[in-house]
């Protein structure tokens, strides 16, 4: 009677079995997600690489402001202040401004590269005749400054400080006459970075360094002495600018005017840097001083 349970029993166990293995091979089967093959894996994604701008740096005694770079936000929009250009060459006067004057012609420049660079010698002709006591050249800069300033959207601003400069010239007050042309400069740059257009700042700092230098190596080369000299030889200077004008947008920095102010001051670099017990030679200061020349030229060559 067992033995027949037990027999019952298990073929009541494979019957079900048999059921379920029936009914599982009816329910339709979930579709599998297809297996990519090793080879059509996907590629590890690229390393982007960010391309860093070059930013030169300023030598220490040319930053008029320290405060300058933190409200401007970062370095590349900080040039060096034409004012203490001049403070360093004070020792030079009298220098030949005259004698190296340019005569700007009456129809504005197009290109708003041309305009910053001429606002640069414009800032700089005015520490010029402060400098010589040329007070009676105060007027024409104050008016030129004034229109340029306009033109590079500036205008507001630098109306404030021609008008300054001109009440400033009536009363023979040098200092303030220094304070509006170093104000002018700042206050340029600043509308320039709101306006985008950043790299200009560096041109109109250029501007006045190039002005400067002529007339300094111009002095030098008329007097030289040892003393004299080592005012001219500032390898900090030229490095600067040279390394200034390759971080310039390729719009710029491109041009085949400033391929060659960047090619001297390439050149002008070597030739200023003394050994440690070299002296400044009179021959290397006349080569400065045609270099300069050169620059002056390049930069106040419009665009056609």
């Amino acid at each position: 009677m067992k033995s027949t349970f037990k027999t019952h029993l298990l073929v009541s166990s494979l019957s079900l079995v048999a059921l379920t293995g029936t009914v599982e091979a009816q329910q339709p089967t979930a579709p599998t997600a297809p297996v990519k093959p090793a080879a059509q894996a996907e590629s590890p994604a690229k390393e982007v690489v960010v391309e860093q701008k070059v930013v030169a740096e300023i030598p220490k005694d040319l930053i008029e402001d320290p405060q300058v770079r933190e409200e401007l936000g970062i370095n590349e929009f900080t040039a060096p202040s034409i004012r203490l250009i001049f403070d360093d060459l004070d020792q030079l006067t009298p220098m030949p401004v005259k004698e190296t004057q340019h005569v700007l012609p009456e129809r504005m420049p197009l290109s708003r590269t041309d305009l910053a660079l001429e606002i640069g010698f414009l800032i700089a002709d005015g520490f010029l005749a402060v400098q010589h006591g040329f007070i009676d050249d105060i007027e024409p800069i104050a008016i030129n400054l004034s229109k340029y300033g306009r033109a590079l959207g500036a205008g507001d601003r630098v109306n404030r400080h021609a008008k300054a400069l001109l009440k400033s010239a009536e009363k023979k007050d040098l200092e303030a006459l220094k304070d509006e042309l170093s104000a002018t400069q700042k206050d340029v740059e600043k509308e320039l970075v709101q306006l985008k257009d950043a790299d200009l700042a560096h041109l109109i700092s250029l501007g006045g360094w190039i002005r400067a230098l002529e007339c300094a190596a111009g002095a030098v080369n008329q007097e030289f002495t040892e003393e004299r000299s080592y005012q001219l030889f500032r390898e900090d200077i030229a490095e600067y600018y040279e390394t200034s004008i390759g971080s310039l947008e390729p719009r710029i920095s491109e041009k085949e005017s400033f391929i060659k102010i960047r090619e001297i001051c390439s050149g002008l670099k070597v030739t200023m840097t003394l050994g440690p017990d070299q002296e400044p030679a009179e021959s290397s200061v006349k080569e400065i001083t045609e270099q300069a020349k050169r620059l002056a030229i390049l930069a106040l060559t419009r665009e056609k």
